[in-house]
């Protein structure tokens, strides 16, 4: 059902707190957590959490409930509103990984619901009809409650059956998030080296990078602009990566430009996913291009009204509080609205988040990318507020650097008007621009939109 460890023996599978497990370790903790199962009497079938960010125990664990035909639904210890999300997904066990509680045994606590749930959700009874392993990915939230997206993990496997390169990389993105959990099968069904660092900062980040030779950063654009900030790839020997994959939001090109002029060495790679469709394989046309083709075998793109649809293999069942938004003949409107150039397409932002000024569509992203090249601007987030006459106003948060923090505020105000006259329509200039300490970021790494 999952993968053969085996065969890789005593190559080293993941790196955590400095010590290394092999992937005999690995396939030896999955029997060991599958046989606990059996003994538990837990049923094929059985909605299960795994609490935990990424540590060893957590990713055996994964496998394990997989082997044993369970429903998997991983929450990272940050999330919030953890209560409701357990009634969301119907979770019957939970399994609890932290620093206080002795993970050398598999620990189940079952849980009771106040709901009755004998039944299940339609889509938990055709997964247990399919005898297939499941998983349970939340949306963000950021716009209301958070969607329960329910996946086949199977197909999800069998995209990984022939290895690929065995890469060691950073297990960045998080635990409970489609493009970490792609991270981790795509290392460990290749014999790569998972590295699993305690904090998500530019220096432990980079410091893991040296300490463990890592060949593969799969980051988002607003840290790899905060590692610009920082200066921190001063301090350490980066020369053993050679790919650094980008996503979950819009990568501003100043920072791409940037950043592969500091490592011309460093294959740039944007990639794309989302919860309800997984990760398609992706190709950008050179490292300093933000155009890219999607594709990929069982995968299909189209374009409608400017708007991203895919059709994928790997695609979610459905949600368990929300109705479908799968076209009858499959088709998912991602919502991203994208330009073309003849197979390439460059996304220009969300839908959700577009201005619309006068009538005008305005994409924060390329507001953002103009305010963002300027040397005094360290980063910049752009917004619509109301306004009686427009429908609309842009409006701009922008993070000074050192150079614009020696600026009187009007000043600085002064020449990113001017500078966005330069390189803007008039409708898209900024109406208000506030001046502050620090952009609000997600504790995903991503800018906060909401």
């Amino acid at each position: 059902m999952t993968f053969n460890f085996h065969q890789f023996n005593n190559r080293s599978a993941i790196i955590h707190q400095d010590i290394e497990y092999s992937y005999s370790w690995l396939a030896e903790k999955i029997a060991a957590f599958q046989s606990q199962l059996e003994n538990s009497a837990t049923p094929a079938g059985a909605v299960v959490s795994i609490e935990s960010d990424f540590r060893p125990e957590a990713a055996a664990l994964f496998f394990a409930l997989a082997e044993h035909g369970c429903v998997i639904v991983p929450l990272t210890p940050e999330v919030k509103n953890r209560d409701s999300l357990l009634e969301v997904a119907q979770v019957q066990y939970r399994c609890r990984f932290d620093h206080n509680i002795p993970s050398s045994d598999l620990r189940l606590e079952e849980r009771k619901n106040e709901r009755n749930e004998s039944q299940g959700h339609p889509i938990y009874t055709e997964l247990r009809a399919r005898a297939h392993p499941g998983l349970v990915l939340f949306s963000s939230g950021t716009t209301g409650t958070p969607k329960a997206a329910v996946h086949d993990l199977q197909p999800m496997f069998d995209r990984f059956s022939t290895p690929r390169h065995p890469y060691r990389a950073i297990a960045f993105l998080m635990f409970d998030h489609i493009g970490g959990l792609n991270t981790m099968l795509y290392i460990l069904s290749s014999g790569g080296g998972l590295v699993m660092v305690e904090e998500r900062t530019p220096e432990a980040v980079l410091q893991a990078v040296e300490k463990h030779q890592v060949e593969l950063l799969p980051v988002s654009p607003t840290f790899l602009n905060m590692i610009l900030l920082s200066e921190a790839y001063r301090h350490y020997d980066l020369s053993s990566l050679k790919v650094v994959s980008y996503g979950t939001e819009p990568m501003p090109a100043a920072t791409l430009q940037r950043f592969h002029q500091l490592f011309p060495h460093v294959r740039m790679q944007q990639t794309y996913g989302l919860s309800e469709i997984g990760i398609p394989g992706t190709r950008s046309r050179s490292s300093d291009s933000l155009w890219l083709k999607i594709g990929g075998e069982g995968v299909e793109t189209r374009i409608v009204d400017g708007i991203l649809h895919i059709r994928s293999s790997t695609a979610m069942l459905g949600y368990l509080n929300a109705p479908g938004p799968f076209t009858e003949d499959g088709w998912l409107n991602t919502g991203d609205a994208v330009e073309t150039d003849g197979e390439y397409i460059r996304f220009l932002g969300r839908e959700d988040n577009r201005i619309n000024v006068g009538g005008e569509k305005v994409y924060p992203a390329e507001i953002e990318d103009v305010i963002i090249s300027m040397t005094e601007v360290a980063d910049a987030r752009v917004y619509g507020e109301k306004n009686l006459l427009t429908g609309a106003i842009t409006a701009a948060e922008v993070e000074p650097t050192k150079a614009g923090k020696n600026l009187p505020p009007e000043e600085l105000r002064k020449n990113i008007r001017n500078h966005c006259q330069k390189h803007l329509s008039r409708y898209k200039v900024p109406a208000r621009i506030n001046i502050v300490d620090t952009i609000r970021r997600t504790d995903r790494g991503k800018k906060e939109r909401s």
